[in-house]
């Protein structure tokens, strides 16, 4: 499974004037909870909020190199869905290495699809290895810009 498969351009968004400053962790889960919620009908941008924050309270998802990947699994979401925050003026997430973060992924899914979580969390990680991509996708104005970076580095072509 690619990262494409459970992002559209609505589920990516740059912390700016136009789309809504991003101050702090909790901006940052509020908006990627939002992100979310708006991909899986009957799904409330709280729930969702209350699952990254719980996960966040057990140990922080920033991996390092100015990314965060939060996650969690839930009743009442139908298939892994994804999120995507870029946050030009970087914020404090705790991150493993102490650095603060300006791209964050976020994947929620069902609690029987751990597997498949695991694999969708792995592939984030190693496409946001490369520091060339990471600093490209940072410098996308858009949420669509930002998704369109996405695609084309895993190959595909966005209409």
């Amino acid at each position: 499974m690619q990262v494409c498969d459970i992002l559209t351009a609505h589920q990516v968004s740059v912390a700016s004037e136009q789309e809504g400053v991003v101050r702090s962790k909790g901006d940052a889960l509020h908006r990627l909870a939002a992100l979310l919620a708006a991909a899986q009908q009957g799904v409330k941008t709280e729930d969702i909020e209350r699952v990254l924050a719980e996960r966040e309270r057990l140990q922080s998802t920033g991996v390092g190199s100015g990314v965060a990947i939060p996650h969690g699994a839930m009743e009442g979401i139908e298939r892994l869905i994804g999120a995507v925050l870029l946050c030009p003026k970087p914020i404090d997430f705790d991150a493993i290495d102490g650095a603060p973060v300006s791209i964050l992924v976020a994947v929620i899914g069902p609690k029987r699809a751990t597997g498949e979580h695991l694999k969708t969390l792995a592939r984030i990680s190693r496409l946001l290895r490369d520091e060339a991509f990471r600093r490209r996708l940072l410098g996308a104005s858009t949420g669509r810009a930002a998704f369109e970076l996405i695609a084309a580095e895993e190959g595909r072509s966005v209409s």
